[in-house]
């Protein structure tokens, strides 16, 4: 028992140590130093508006860095009471352990989703591509995934609109999950993901590839997009899909235009046509929301004279059941050859590795 504690308070000191270098502890020291010199001098309170950012900045820096070196000494104290190797620490020892895990859970979760928006409810889209029925059934296995996915998390997910394929799965579905960090999570699943495998609708059992395209995006609040109505194309259809009894018998799902952009949202799914047409408006505001804001980081790219890669119509990663199990990220590198288990929603592993990366090139 005890050799297991150490190796616990091992795997928490390196998960301790990567984020003290990842939140740069060391240069929040010296800023807290600069800091302090600056509040020091008389003339520093004289500027009322600037002295309050700065003691706000000064107390943040001050938490971070106090709550990572009272994590680090809790660490070497518990590894100190492990080696006297007294059986009776044991249940106190392991109770220590599992605070400082979800202390340290806590501030990486802190770390990684410090992007405007993190927190929100996230709107998903999936659209089938080149393949027909194969590509819609990818479609559907993708949905699924992330339903699994989001209900290990309890997370809600509420569908806004489907289309479904000829044959079988779905050409293309928007759903909105709902739960804290939600979008912070499902950002990295922005991209196109390939499957490769044997086709179930194919006689001679031949091999195919079929691509979807997964589009992430924030649901904002009312006030943060201003729509002007007359630039609004509104149109009203049967709907064919889930929304109670209504659906079939009236107009009321609502498809909307906005004519500057050619931005088309559809919403079916809610009981009547004011309901849908207040869904697509929110999306609608989403989608135009992430529209500028791609607009200014391509302008902001062309001035500072460099291109990132814009991960939005690129292979992100690859579903391969045959020849072999393989799941693999194209940005991260990370696979895992347990297939099945990712298609029924274990995808954290590819969601923190991708945010962990994307941290370090930030």
């Amino acid at each position: 028992m005890i050799l297991e504690i150490l190796n616990t308070i091992d795997k928490l000191r390196k998960k301790w140590s990567s984020l003290y270098k990842n939140l740069k502890i060391e240069e929040k020291k010296k800023k807290i130093k600069e800091l302090e010199q600056k509040m020091s001098s008389a003339s520093f309170w004289k500027d009322i508006k600037s002295t309050s950012k700065i003691t706000e900045e000064f107390k943040s820096l001050k938490k971070d860095v106090e709550d990572m070196e009272k994590i680090g000494e809790k660490l070497k104290g518990l590894e100190e009471l492990a080696s006297l190797n007294d059986s009776s620490l044991e249940k106190e020892l392991e109770e220590e352990l599992k605070r400082i895990e979800r202390r340290l859970n806590e501030i990486e979760l802190s770390f990684l989703f410090f992007e405007e928006f993190d927190n929100s409810n996230a709107i998903v889209e999936i659209n089938a591509g080149a393949g027909g029925t194969e590509a819609c059934d990818w479609v559907s296995m993708l949905f699924r995934m992330y339903f699994r996915w989001a209900e290990d998390k309890k997370f809600r997910i509420k569908v806004l609109d489907e289309l479904k394929g000829e044959e079988a799965g779905i050409k293309n579905i928007t759903f909105l999950v709902e739960g804290k960090f939600a979008y912070g999570l499902l950002k990295s699943e922005k991209g196109v993901h390939r499957l490769v495998r044997i086709s179930p609708f194919d006689a001679n059992r031949r091999r195919h590839t079929s691509f979807a395209s997964v589009s992430i995006i924030p649901e904002i609040g009312e006030e943060e997009v201003k729509i002007n109505p007359a630039d609004l194309k509104i149109e009203t259809f049967r709907a064919s899909g889930h929304g109670g009894q209504h659906v079939n018998r009236t107009d009321s799902a609502v498809r909307i235009t906005h004519l500057p952009t050619r931005v088309v949202v559809s919403c079916q799914n809610e009981r009547s046509q004011y309901q849908n047409r207040q869904t697509a408006l929110r999306i609608l505001k989403a989608k135009l929301y992430a529209l500028e804001k791609e607009k200014k980081r391509e302008r902001m790219e062309k001035i500072c004279g460099e291109k990132k890669k814009i991960e939005w119509g690129n292979q992100i990663r690859s579903y391969i059941l045959h020849p072999y199990l393989l799941v693999k990220d194209h940005r991260t590198q990370f696979e895992v050859s347990s297939a099945y288990e990712v298609l029924d929603g274990k995808i954290d592993d590819f969601i923190y590795h991708f945010l962990r990366q994307n941290i370090k090139n930030d």
